[in-house]
């Protein structure tokens, strides 16, 4: 069941409280909704760290938790959901938002030399910036509505397999 999986990775709601970059958050944090894995916390969780994910900045967690807080999903697990870009898995993942940019702007791609800094972020959005950004876009809102529908699918499937074991426990007794 997907509740119990959650669960067992995500460390306990009062240790992220005392995290100093949600302390600016203040009493909004009290919102139980925020803690809860349900189907709806969870899916929008999932849809709000996936939209994130993609977004080419260093500080994607807190626009994570910034959106998960009045969206009322899952607050750790939208934070988490967002470290599916980490600095291994960045470079191929913003270079295919690249080539997906470049395939729909209809230019060329240019070669380049990928750097995780924020220098070559800078210089580089005057040639390959267009697409590049255009292709994040496209990446996040692609990936967050998959994040957020697959999600849904998995749980509503899961708690129908549930029912339907139950059931079947039930008809044997």
């Amino acid at each position: 069941m997907p509740k119990k999986t959650i669960r067992k990775y995500l460390p306990d709601h009062n240790t992220i409280k005392e995290q100093k970059f949600l302390k600016l958050f203040g009493s909004l944090l009290h919102d139980p909704n925020l803690w809860h894995l349900n189907r709806h916390s969870a899916s929008g969780a999932f849809g709000v760290g996936l939209f994130f994910a993609f977004w080419p900045v260093p500080f994607q967690m807190w626009l994570a938790a910034m959106a998960a807080i009045p969206m009322r999903v899952n607050l750790p697990l939208s934070v988490a959901t967002v470290w599916i870009t980490n600095p291994l898995t960045m470079p191929p993942i913003f270079f295919l938002a690249y080539k997906i940019g470049s395939w729909i702007l209809g230019t060329n791609m240019q070669d380049f030399t990928f750097e995780l800094s924020w220098t070559w972020l800078v210089e580089s959005l005057s040639t390959i910036g267009p697409a590049f950004l255009l292709g994040c876009a496209i990446c996040s809102v692609f990936f967050g509505t998959l994040g957020y529908v697959s999600m849904n699918i998995l749980w509503r499937v899961s708690v129908f397999r549930a029912w339907r074991a139950r059931r079947a426990k039930l008809k044997k007794k």
